[in-house]
């Protein structure tokens, strides 16, 4: 029986890495980490600025750091082999910069892309015990045999025939792929919306949402391409799809159409505030399936574009952000309304947020049982500000004024009335 060749790939590793040789190549792997932390050092600079893809949070934590490494240790390692010097620790270090690379960016592209997702954390790690397991098969001689008995795992679908190996070497070429799609959308989607007003905003939006789409589609095109799967034998797996989207998934379909078509018409954008199902607030953010609303106490509410669409919204910020209010204060019976109305209006004119154009009014409205009422009428132009502050600003400006001019707010009054007392009645009392 022959003797297994891992175990001379080990021991032939393990004596190189004993010869005095072997110091100079450490020597050379922490001068290329040096050199990468320096250039990374550089390039970021000295500012703490939020984790990115590229430099992450600490210089080091980053894709870039692990990729300059990589590329030093390629490079020191092919000036060691043109000096005819045997080459030991970077049959080491080399794997396990690689395996660096493919973890970093996995991990900090999906977490960009999909914060606080638990499905993201799995493949996370998955990716991790993949690429740190192919590092060992690499470093022990192991991987081509490996790859070898995957290979000869094979069936036939069809006229295509389908080994683990392509399975395999698909689903890392996908994950690649895709994971450099989102990436290159992210960027893109950043460079968007940096600076963008409100104004143009939805269209950025729609924009850097089509350009996502397109990315991954293209990626996944890419990636089924590179496993070695006809595309062509997709064309009954995307009518499938089309029936099921018909069917299974029509509401979550017409929630993306929809999401389009809101972005694309800017009936609502960004900045809006607006009034859903007696939900009101400001939009703050407009996904392809839903959009965010934040009322002004905190709360924030999801609401499916679709609703957006097909029921009545009350938007007041589409065509005039400028918005009417109005209070309603009792006076007694008696008082001189003609003079108290001018005086009314200047008291509510001298409210900070109270609008001059169109200015305030005050208008006898009603007679009532127990005095007149005066309906307070102002106009505000930032109602993502609150409503309610500044109608208690107007209704503490008229308190003040009632309080200096003496006017009278009146309570309920009831007036009773004794029917008189009759003789008999009266001896029946006694």
């Amino acid at each position: 029986m022959s003797q297994s060749p891992t175990p001379i790939v080990l021991s032939e590793l393990a004596d190189s890495l004993l010869q005095p040789a072997a110091l100079a190549e450490f020597g050379l792997v922490a001068v290329c980490l040096g050199l990468s932390w320096m250039v990374v050092r550089l390039l970021r600079g000295t500012q703490v600025k939020a984790a990115s893809v590229l430099f992450g949070r600490r210089v080091f934590d980053g894709v870039l750091f692990p990729v300059l490494a990589l590329l030093f240790a390629i490079v020191a390692r092919a000036l060691l082999s043109a000096l005819g010097m045997p080459i030991a620790v970077f049959r080491l270090a080399i794997p396990v910069l690689i395996s660096l690379v493919v973890i970093r960016l996995t991990v900090r592209v999906l977490s960009a892309a999909f914060p606080d997702s638990r499905p993201v954390r799995v493949i996370e790690r998955t990716v991790s015990w993949l690429a740190w397991i192919g590092a060992v098969l690499w470093i022990t001689g192991v991987l081509p045999i490996v790859m070898n008995e995957l290979d000869a795992v094979n069936w036939t679908l069809g006229a295509t025939r389908i080994s683990a190996r392509n399975l395999l070497e698909g689903t890392l070429s996908a994950v690649t792929v895709l994971v450099l799609a989102l990436w290159l959308s992210a960027a893109i989607e950043a460079q968007l919306i940096k600076g963008a007003a409100t104004a143009d905003l939805s269209m950025r939006k729609i924009a850097s949402s089509a350009v996502r789409a397109l990315l991954l589609f293209v990626g996944l095109m890419l990636a089924l391409s590179a496993a070695g799967i006809d595309l062509t034998a997709l064309s009954v797996l995307g009518g499938a799809i089309g029936v099921g989207l018909g069917f299974g998934l029509q509401k979550i379909a017409a929630n993306y159409v929809s999401g389009f078509v809101i972005l694309a018409e800017r009936s609502l954008r960004i900045g809006d505030v607006v009034k859903v199902d007696n939900f009101e607030g400001r939009i703050i953010d407009i996904r392809t399936r839903y959009t965010v609303i934040r009322s002004l106490g905190g709360r924030e509410a999801i609401v499916p574009n679709e609703m957006l669409i097909t029921q009545r919204i009350e938007n007041l910020s589409l065509a005039d952000t400028r918005v009417m209010l109005s209070s309603t204060v009792q006076v007694a019976y008696g008082t001189d309304v003609a003079a108290l109305q001018p005086k009314l209006v200047a008291a509510i004119r001298a409210v900070p947020r109270v609008i001059g154009d169109p200015g305030p009014g005050a208008q006898l409205s009603a007679f009532g049982s127990d005095g007149m009422d005066i309906t307070l009428l102002f106009w505000i132009s930032d109602p993502e500000n609150g409503q309610g502050n500044v109608k208690s600003d107007v209704n503490l400006a008229v308190l003040a004024l009632f309080a200096a001019e003496g006017v009278e707010i009146p309570f309920p009054q009831r007036v009773v009335h004794l029917a008189p007392v009759g003789p008999e009645q009266s001896a029946q009392g006694t």
